[in-house]
């Protein structure tokens, strides 16, 4: 279990959080020409490696880093700009699939590094979904309706505040769970609504209403879950 939680936080932190958006840009644009295809690659290689912390895991690192690329290749010949949110999502189940198959091939169990308890791992990778990874998640769900509002070019919001937003109520979504206050989850919910109420009702937009509401209850659900599931596995230890 703890081989799949660190080949998963190698992977979250490899295909989000250090890939930055200048990367994916010219992957899609350089496709096997782009040097960050090969650059992403060998990071993924190296994370697998640095995480699980044992020599004789280095082939299979190198596999998932080589499966990787080319799950990557073939999403970036083969999308289009409308079949590009279901590529994302065929792409991120290749990618478990092999971690999966990876994890049920190896037999040793990995390092705990010094000071940090299988505890650390689990808490680590969960609350790091719930940061930029969900994000990029909810954004390609939800992009297939992607409403425009009349008074766009009006907005007097600050920069990324609404995806600052969605990742601060998901980790006090996943830290209510841990501590066993699910009440404090309704009452963020409907703080939230609150201040959103001003803004809907000014837009008077009923597809900007729905394209909030589903953003919202998925970014809720995804916390709930991550938390529960992170909870669950913590009793287990």
């Amino acid at each position: 279990m703890i081989l799949f939680i660190k080949l998963l936080l190698a992977h979250l932190l490899g295909d989000f959080i250090w890939q930055p958006n200048s990367w994916v840009s010219h992957k899609e644009a350089k496709k096997h020409k782009s040097i960050y295809l090969y650059l992403h690659i060998i990071l993924h290689g190296v994370l697998a490696t640095i995480l699980v912390g044992e020599i004789q895991f280095i082939p299979y690192a190198t596999f998932i880093a080589i499966t990787h690329g080319f799950i990557d290749l073939i999403k970036l010949n083969f999308q289009t700009k409308k079949t590009k949110r279901t590529w994302f999502i065929v792409d991120q189940i290749a990618h478990i699939l092999i971690l999966i198959g990876v994890v049920l091939i190896y037999k040793n169990e990995p390092i705990t590094f010094h000071g940090f308890g299988n505890q650390f791992w689990i808490l680590i990778t969960g609350i790091l979904f719930i940061t930029k990874p969900t994000s990029i998640f909810i954004k390609t769900i939800i992009s297939i309706w992607n409403p425009e509002s009349q008074n766009s070019n009006q907005d007097n919001s600050l920069a990324s505040a609404g995806n600052y937003i969605g990742i601060l109520e998901r980790l006090f979504v996943f830290c209510f769970i841990l501590t066993g206050h699910f009440e404090a989850i309704g009452f963020l919910l409907a703080a939230k609504s609150i201040f959103r109420f001003g803004d809907l009702k000014e837009a008077k937009d009923r597809k900007l209403t729905e394209y909030v509401l589903i953003g919202t209850l998925i970014s809720f659900g995804t916390a709930i879950i991550t938390g529960l599931i992170v909870q669950a596995l913590l009793q287990l230890l």
